[in-house]
């Protein structure tokens, strides 16, 4: 008997009438060893039929109409999920493709957005009053771009969503506990040097909340799941404790 699929979800963002999100596990899907098996990435070897049948059920599973994602490049670009933009879209069976880019934004009904994770942060932003989500992959050159804090500002300019009024949530990635760098200080700017636990250990989880505060996020309004990918790679797909390894799903929208 196939495992079912199993996703983790937040607090703070569950009550928000309308909205789906899900931080799915590796559990669930078709794909073969070493993706096995929930594998939401056609990058890294899977097969076509394998990842297009995993997506059709993390679609389904969040009751989308339409699931969108895009190649992630380690920047600090955000695309904006529109009507206006989806004609320019990409479609790759059973999902759209925007343009390149490590943030999804959208307000869209029966929409949804899904970025591909194994160790990175997914960073999951919220107006429940504006009807905006937003997913944002965060890795560490991510973090040293602010680009969780970026999306907030796009937010707040673009969309005209208030930060005071936002909810966050960050799902399972690369705790401090396994976040070595022992180049850290060739990658990192001195002012995030401050972050380390223990030397050429990393917190980003309170880095990534500090820059959602610092955006106007209010400190209560955000939660961290605080689950290590590393740490659980039995449960979460994880680059670091695999290399060779499938990509898990993080999803946010509205199937209103």
């Amino acid at each position: 008997m196939s495992e079912s699929i199993q996703f983790l979800t937040s607090t703070t963002l569950s009550s928000v009438p309308g909205l789906v999100h899900g931080f799915f596990t590796r559990s669930g899907g078709v794909s073969e060893p070493p993706y096995d098996s929930l594998n939401a990435s056609w990058s890294n070897g899977d097969s076509e039929q394998a990842v297009s049948e995993n997506l059709s059920r993390i679609m389904g599973t969040m009751r989308l109409d339409r699931l969108v994602s895009s190649r992630q490049v380690h920047a600090d670009t955000i695309n904006l999920v529109s009507e206006s933009t989806l004609p320019s879209f990409k479609s790759r069976s059973p999902i759209l493709l925007a343009d390149p880019g490590d943030a999804l934004v959208t307000g869209l009904s029966g929409t949804g957005v899904l970025i591909k994770i194994a160790d990175c942060q997914s960073v999951l932003l919220v107006d429940p009053e504006k009807h905006i989500a937003a997913n944002v992959h965060s890795g560490w050159r991510g973090s040293v771009q602010n680009i969780a804090g970026k999306t907030v500002e796009y937010l707040r300019e673009y969309l005209k969503c208030n930060p005071a009024r936002m909810l966050a949530a960050v799902g399972p990635s690369l705790g401090p506990c396994c976040a070595e760098y022992k180049n850290f200080q060739s990658e990192f700017p001195p002012e995030l040097w401050h972050f380390q636990t223990r030397p050429g250990y990393f917190d980003f989880w309170a880095m990534t909340r500090d820059q959602l505060v610092k955006s106007g996020v209010p400190d209560e309004n955000i939660d961290i799941l605080g689950r290590c990918t590393v740490c659980e790679k039995t449960m979460f797909f994880s680059y670091r404790g695999e290399r060779n390894t499938g990509r898990m799903a993080a999803v946010i929208g509205w199937n209103d």
